[in-house]
């Protein structure tokens, strides 16, 4: 019988984070977030930078936080929230290096980000996670409470605050330029 390995253990994370926290990590770690995460997709984020072009605040102090692209379902009666599994992060690509340099230290979604994007990763000493797409059921499960923040006409787009234990998720970009995806790729172009 072949055998096999035990999982990595997940490294945990507490937001608020420092540049500390992302220093630790590394793409390819898994991790468990317990804390705070917020949420947002893209017609929030469009709202939340026009905001600062207009020298408004934001709906959140952004400084230390992770963002989760995410657009839940309704809950069910007895639950928190309903289905809550990542949305395309590459959507808020335009956005994001704003929203770091204000010190955004992570971003949680599924899919590439742009360079841009890596760059002010790097700069800024933050970190994007990937979430598992289609497990948004499992996902829920981890999220104990939901508060309303901003931008409630959104409907599922709006702001949120959510309360997570052992969120699951894995480093796709570190704060060093380290790319999940591409170690990925170029092992197989190997194989």
């Amino acid at each position: 019988m072949p055998q096999t390995s035990a999982p990595a253990p997940r490294k945990p994370v507490r937001p608020p984070l420092a540049d500390a926290d992302t220093e630790a990590l590394r793409a390819g770690d898994l991790v468990a977030i317990t804390g705070v995460l917020y949420t947002a997709r893209d017609a929030a984020h469009a709202l939340m930078i026009a905001a600062l072009d207009a020298g408004k605040p934001l709906p959140f102090d952004v400084k230390g936080q992770i963002i989760y692209y995410v657009g839940p379902t309704p809950p069910r009666p007895g639950q928190v929230i309903g289905s809550a599994g990542p949305t395309t992060a590459g959507r808020m690509d335009a956005y994001a290096p704003r929203l770091l340099a204000l010190g955004l230290k992570g971003m949680i979604g599924k899919g590439y980000r742009n360079q841009e994007v890596k760059d002010a990763l790097k700069r800024h000493k933050a970190i994007y996670l990937g979430a598992v797409g289609g497990a948004g059921a499992y996902l829920r499960k981890h999220i104990i409470k939901v508060e309303m923040v901003a931008y409630e006409d959104l409907g599922t787009e709006a702001v949120r605050r959510l309360e997570v234990v052992d969120f699951p998720a894995i480093v796709i970009n570190d704060c060093f330029g380290g790319d999940l995806y591409a170690a990925g790729q170029r092992q197989y172009q190997h194989a």
